[in-house]
Parts: structure tokens; sequence; C-alpha cells
């Protein structure tokens, strides 16, 4: 008997329940929308999208704290975007633009951009300041908690 878990729709923001077995496919789409639940890309998120999602993900969901104007934020993108490719349907990948979304930078103290935060069950697990490649992001999510 499968394992049913929650995920949040980044399309639409509905909570799906759907089996962990079915999930490893990366086949399921949203029981609202339609649309898939992974899409092995990133999603930019507003502050009630991410408190959604943060909220209602049985799986981990990596954050990326960025800015438009930040350099090494724009180098790190392409990398981010291809660790979610590998990672997803384990990890959730969200984007939260620093400037638009101030008071989340504030909330979670964010000092230095580009920082990735992992949470799980609601919390914060994890943060690691500064860009990374691909192999190094694939590489620090794996051995967090």
């Amino acid at each position: 008997m499968s394992e049913f878990i929650q995920i949040a729709c980044p399309h639409c923001l509905v909570v799906n329940r759907v089996s962990a077995d079915k999930l490893k496919t990366n086949m399921v789409n949203c029981g609202r929308c339609h649309q898939a639940l992974f899409t092995g890309a990133p999603f930019e998120v507003n502050e009630a999208a991410f408190n959604k999602h943060i909220q209602y993900n049985d799986v981990h969901v990596l954050v990326d704290f960025w800015a438009t104007w930040c350099g090494p934020c724009k180098m790190m993108a392409p990398a981010y975007a291809q660790a979610a490719q590998s990672l997803e349907p384990d990890v959730r990948l969200l984007k939260v633009d620093t400037e638009a979304e101030q008071a989340l930078g504030a909330r979670f103290h964010i000092r230095s951009i580009p920082t990735l935060a992992l949470f799980k069950n609601g919390r914060e697990v994890a943060r690691q300041a500064g860009a990374m490649s691909t192999a190094d992001i694939i590489r620090w999510v794996g051995n967090q908690p």
C-alpha cells in the first residue's frame, strides 16, 4: 500500500494528495488545474505562494532568495534551474525576489544574496549564502536532513 503525501500546485496553489509511488514517476498533474505538479524548473513566488508551499508540501522546499540587480544571483540562476531537473520530485524549488518580496527577506533575515534556504515540514533546516554550481547545489541538498 502506497503512502500519500501533500504537494501544493505551483500554478493554482491547491494542495494535492498524491501517492508517493506515483510521484516518483514525475508525471503527476494537479487535481484542479490539471497542470504538472513538477516541471523541472523553479517557480517564482510571492509571499502567499511561498507560505502555501512551505506549509503544505511534504517534500523539501529549496528557496533561492535573490534580486534582479545581483550579479552572482544572475550567474547562479541557470545552475539553480538545472538543479531542479535533478532534485524534483523529491524537492520543490522556489525563487523569491527579495526586492519584490521584502517582507520575506526580513522575516528570514536574509543578509546576503543569493541565499539558498531548505525547508522541511514548515521549518528551515539549512541555509547557504553565495552562488553555487549545479553540482554544488545538488550535493548540498543531498547532505541535509
